[in-house]
């Protein structure tokens, strides 16, 4: 009887502190699926916190994400506006080129804390706005002059880059990005208009 009485008292007890417990749990889920619903709201840059990139590889990165997303949107309109085959078949390879380079260079900056551009901005801007202004022939031939004087200013950049960015990662970049840059610049070049 006694051993009956003992277990059964060892039993309430437990039941009480697990009934106890599961209020806890239930506080603590309900935090943390608050918590939760704001993460999903809020970005977590805190694994990101502490890494530090210097002036030259940041300003790099910036530049060429403005070119690169410029080259994107120019390319899909050239591939769906223009008049010569060769220059929408240059706009389509500009949209699948860049668009895969411009993921990579977001893959590498974001933990580098480096806020790329989304949309076109400055100079870029402008003339591109000025571009898209343009129609048939005169639009082929004012993107085709754009591209070459593009790909040349960015195949220089880019090498130098490629020999002294002091970030490593965006050093890589530069160099794997360089050789499709020379394919895009002698393939402009040779277009016949």
């Amino acid at each position: 009887m006694k051993t009956t009485s003992f277990i059964l008292l060892v039993g309430i007890a437990l039941s009480q502190s697990c009934s106890n417990g599961s209020d806890k749990n239930q506080t603590n889920d309900s935090i943390t699926s608050k918590e939760a619903q704001a993460t999903l709201n809020t970005p977590d840059t805190t694994q990101y916190k502490g890494v530090p990139v210097d002036k030259e590889s940041t300003d790099f990165a910036v530049a060429a994400a403005n070119g690169g997303t410029m080259e994107v949107e120019l390319g899909a309109y050239a591939r769906d506006n223009g008049y010569n085959q060769q220059v929408k078949d240059f706009g389509a390879m500009m949209v699948a080129d860049h668009s895969k380079a411009n993921e990579e260079l977001k893959r590498i900056a974001l933990p580098k804390n480096i806020i790329l551009p989304t949309m076109v901005e400055g100079n870029e801007k402008k003339h591109m706005d000025e571009l898209m202004k343009k129609k048939g022939k005169d639009f082929d031939k004012a993107y085709v002059s754009m591209m070459i004087d593009d790909h040349k200013k960015d195949v220089s950049e880019f090498e130098k880059a490629s020999k002294k960015l002091p970030d490593v990662a965006l050093k890589n970049f530069a160099t794997l990005t360089l050789p499709v840059l020379e394919k895009h610049y002698s393939t402009v070049k040779a277009i016949k208009l």
